[in-house]
C-alpha cells in the first residue's frame, strides 16, 4: 500500500508497533523494502556498531514517514522547498560572480567556475561515510551471528548482548565456554545510567575541567540565550525538545531543540521551522542540513535542552545566534 493510503495508522500507531507489524509481514508499504535495501545500513549514532540499523529496526523510518505525512501545506512540500532553496542559491551565486567581475573580470570567471563546482560536488563529502557504513553493518551482522550461538549455549541472555563484550571476551566465551551474562548485566546497567546524562562535555582538560565552563557565553541581550549563528533567518514557534530521534516527531512549525544531530536526525528537519543545538560546528551535520532545507539554526546554545521546554514559544535568529524564550 502507498504511505498516503496508510495515513491514519501511520499517524496514530507508535512507530515501534509499526516496525513489529512490518517485520512480521502484517504491514506492507510500497517502496519501503527497496528503501531499506539501499539505506537500511544507516541509523542514528550510526558509527556505533552496537546500534541497530534501520533494516533491523525500521521504527525510525516509520516515524519519519509519519512526520512527512504531517506536512499538509502544499507550499512546504519537499520538492518545492528544495526548488526554492536551489533558486536562492543560484541568485546568490550570480550576485557574487557579478561583484567579483566588477573588480576584475578574470576573478569573476574563476569565482563562477569554483562556486558552481563546489555546489555540484559538495555532496560527495558524505560519500565516504555512507559507503564506510556498509562495512560496519557487515561487522555487526557477523557479531550478531556469534551472539546467536553464544545465547543458544546459555552464555548470553540475548544475541545482541555480545555488543557489551570486547572481542577477547567474546572469543573466550566461544572457545572456553565462559559465562558472560554477569559481565553483560553490569555493563548494561552502567550504559543505561550513562544514557540518562542530559549533557556530555565536548572537551575536558587533563585535570577534568569542562572547557565550556571556562568560556563566557556570547552576548545575547536581556532574556535571550546566546549561541553561534549557523543558518540565517528568523523563526518563531513552539519548541520541541528531542533527546533521541528514534520515534520522535516534530510537528510543522515547531523548532527542534536537541543536544546535537547526526544523519539519523535528518527526517525531523523537514517539518521543523528551525534548529537549536547545544553543541556543533558551522560545517557539522545539523547546520549543513538546516541550510539545505532553508531553515534558521543556532548552535552551541549552552544547556538549551534544559533551559527550553517543549511547547514554549521561542524565537531564533540564525544570523545573530540568539534564542529568545517568549513564554
Amino acid at each position: 500500500m502507498e504511505a498516503r493510503e496508510l495515513r491514519e495508522p501511520l499517524l496514530t500507531t507508535p512507530p515501534d508497533e509499526l516496525a513489529v507489524m512490518y517485520r512480521a509481514g502484517a504491514l506492507r508499504v510500497a517502496g519501503l523494502p527497496e528503501f531499506l535495501d539501499r539505506y537500511g545500513h544507516r541509523a542514528a549514532a550510526e558509527i556505533d556498531i552496537g546500534v541497530p540499523r534501520w533494516a533491523e529496526d525500521p521504527a525510525p523510518v516509520f516515524a519519519a514517514i509519519a512526520n512527512y505525512l504531517r506536512v499538509t501545506d502544499p507550499e512546504q512540500a519537499p520538492d518545492l522547498r528544495f526548488a526554492r532553496a536551489a533558486a536562492r542559491a543560484e541568485l546568490t551565486l550570480d550576485e557574487l560572480v557579478r561583484r567579483a567581475r566588477r573588480r576584475r573580470p578574470v576573478r569573476g570567471v574563476l569565482a563562477g567556475l569554483l562556486l558552481r563546482r563546489a555546489r555540484e560536488l559538495g555532496g560527495l563529502r558524505e560519500l565516504g561515510k555512507f559507503t564506510g557504513l556498509y562495512a560496519l553493518r557487515e561487522r555487526r551482522r557477523q557479531l550478531l551471528l556469534a551472539g546467536v550461538e553464544l545465547a543458544g549455549r546459555g552464555l548470553l541472555e540475548r544475541a545482541d548482548d555480545i555488543m557489551f563484550l570486547d572481542l577477547d571476551e567474546a572469543a573466550g566465551a566461544a572457545r572456553e565456554g565462559t559465562d558472560q551474562r554477569g559481565t553483560v548485566a553490569a555493563r548494561k546497567a552502567f550504559h543505561e545510567r550513562e544514557l540518562r546524562r542530559t549533557r556530555v562535555p565536548i572537551a575536558l582538560l587533563s585535570d577534568g575541567t569542562d572547557v565550556e565552563t571556562l568560556l563566557a557565553p556570547g552576548p545575547a541581550g536581556e532574556g535571550a540565550l546566546g549561541g553561534m549563528p549557523a543558518a540565517p533567518g528568523r523563526a518563531t514557534g513552539p519548541a520541541r525538545v528531542v533527546l533521541d530521534p528514534a520515534g520522535a516527531r516534530v510537528e510543522p512549525g515547531e523548532i527542534l531543540v536537541a543536544p546535537t544531530t547526526d544523519p539519523g536526525w535528518t527526517p525531523l528537519f523537514l517539518t521543523a521551522a528551525g534548529l537549536v543545538t547545544e553543541i556543533g560546528a558551522a560545517l557539522a551535520h545539523g547546520p549543513t542540513v538546516a541550510r539545505e532545507y532553508g531553515i534558521p539554526a543556532v548552535i552551541c546554545v549552552r544547556d538549551a535542552t534544559r533551559e527550553i521546554r517543549t511547547g514554549q514559544i521561542i524565537t531564533i535568529d540564525g544570523a545573530a545566534g540568539t534564542v529568545i524564550i517568549e513564554g
